[in-house]
């Protein structure tokens, strides 16, 4: 066992792993440790490296408030400048030293005796530390359908977060499934380069045109130069996208303004009425996540694209079939499915007091307070946790104002010399069934299946609210809120 007992435990070196580690550190806190399962940080944008991926949130927006980067090359940044912004941010703030990679925790058990957390390697190693931070997020395990047939499928296959850029796409049969978030950027990128694309839609999503742009060198000199112009466009960029929030929360004009923008881009660019009528959603517009894309649509113009609608029937040896009979050869087939979202935590175990293990508990009602803490495992925060998603603006917005929590629980814990602090049953009670209300009165809920939603039909992904309420919720660590055991 090793013997060193560290102050914080953080597990994940993503956005919010190093966003975590970046504040202790500035904090005066240096007995912190990072681990983190790969050699490399940066999390999704370490992971997501399929044709034409970038983020959906503006540029200047994702990223940390306290480093601005004035490099950023387009409006919505491409994902190897976000993952090198973090590389940057890793030895610009010197916390490389505290990342341990290539090691995954297996397992974390809180020690009453001791008021510690015991956490456990996959090499079976155990590491000590008073407080233990989980920073994993919930976009890093592939979903990847259970297709009739798909044991017998021998041709190439790959998930978009988990992409093979050894494999040459160009002159390919290829079959997409999904129609999400990373195929609506990897279908036109694809398309120019394959000999066939067939693109197997579930539902049609809510489309919104991008207005993507190259940032021109001048604009980098300024931002450089005079950061606080770069800060005022970060702040127009945050309170425009807050905005959308009114279209989520409420049924009201916003909606009905961005579905009609979004019906009038879409007879723009599919002059095809039966195609137009396919990629058509039925749904009321936030149900899914709204996408947005310059180049979406228009790929199905090309002569060798072509959107399916009809569901999987099966997988042969080298071929799909829909339910319909048709069967279409393939060489490769791409899985644009998303990641499994809710669940949260898979396949870490946490043990709280008592040895109740938190996977379990959450089978039955998935309670958090604020999404950061849970009553019964002492010492223990979580960033981008239940219900602290968004579907309208910046999750690193959300990461810095669960940080500064974090960070204000721990002041607490060491001004009043005690050795935890957890937060009130009642007091997360009260919270989930508040959010859960607010929740049944948004888009999320208006009657579609999405990935924001477990088995059970409830959305245990989003923040049912504006970021600023949540930013003014988390400002402290209150009493009212949390117990201090001495």
């Amino acid at each position: 066992m090793n013997e060193a007992i560290h102050g914080v435990a953080i597990v994940g070196a993503g956005f919010a792993g190093l966003g975590m580690a970046i504040r202790l550190k500035q904090a005066g806190r240096s007995d912190f440790v990072v681990f983190e399962r790969a050699a490399r940080v940066g999390g999704t944008w370490r992971d997501n490296t399929y044709p034409g991926c970038a983020c959906d949130v503006p540029s200047h927006l994702y990223s940390f408030s306290f480093a601005p980067n004035p490099e950023w090359t387009r409006s919505f940044a491409p994902w190897h400048e976000i993952e090198a912004y973090l590389e940057r941010c890793t030895d610009r703030f010197d916390v490389r030293s505290h990342i341990r990679f290539e090691t995954e925790i297996a397992s974390a058990r809180f020690d009453e005796a001791g008021a510690l957390w015991e956490l456990t390697t996959r090499g079976g190693e155990t590491v000590r530390a008073r407080a233990l931070v989980i920073g994993t997020g919930p976009l890093n395990k592939p979903v990847v359908p259970d297709l009739p047939g798909l044991a017998q499928y021998t041709g190439h296959r790959v998930h978009s977060g988990q992409w093979d850029h050894g494999y040459e796409f160009a002159g390919r049969r290829v079959a997409i499934v999904g129609t999400g978030a990373s195929a609506i950027q990897l279908v036109p990128n694809l398309a120019p380069k394959v000999a066939k694309l067939h693109v197997f839609q579930r539902t049609p999503a809510w489309v919104l045109p991008r207005l993507d742009r190259r940032i021109t060198a001048f604009e980098r000199a300024l931002y450089e130069r005079l950061p606080f112009v770069q800060r005022i466009v970060r702040t127009f960029i945050y309170w425009r996208l807050e905005q959308v929030a009114f279209a989520l929360l409420r049924d009201g004009r916003q909606r009905r303004f961005l579905e009609r923008l979004a019906h009038w881009y879409r007879r723009r660019l599919v002059k095809d009425p039966a195609l137009r009528a396919a990629l058509t959603p039925g749904y009321r517009l936030g149900c899914k996540r709204i996408l947005i894309a310059d180049d979406y649509y228009q790929a199905y113009a090309r002569p060798n694209v072509e959107l399916v609608t009809a569901g999987i029937a099966e997988l042969t040896a080298q071929s799909i079939v829909d339910e319909h009979g048709v069967n279409r050869p393939i060489d490769a087939l791409v899985f644009a499915t998303g990641f499994a979202a809710t669940d949260f935590l898979t396949p870490l175990k946490i043990y709280g007091r008592g040895g109740r293990e938190l996977g379990q508990t959450w089978k039955r009602d998935v309670e958090t307070f604020l999404g950061i803490t849970c009553a019964g495992f002492p010492n223990f925060f979580m960033l981008v946790g239940p219900n602290t998603g968004l579907g309208h603006n910046s999750i690193v917005f959300m990461i810095e104002a669960q940080v500064r929590h974090v960070l204000a629980c721990l002041d607490q814990l060491e001004s009043r010399r005690a050795r935890t602090v957890e937060v009130r049953a009642n007091v997360q009670h009260a919270y989930s069934a508040e959010i859960q209300e607010r929740m049944a009165k948004t888009a999320w809920s208006s009657g579609c299946k999405s990935w924001y939603l477990s088995a059970d039909g409830r959305n245990h992904t989003l923040y049912p609210g504006f970021t600023v309420d949540y930013w003014f919720r988390t400002r402290g660590c209150r009493t009212r809120d949390y117990e201090f055991a001495t």
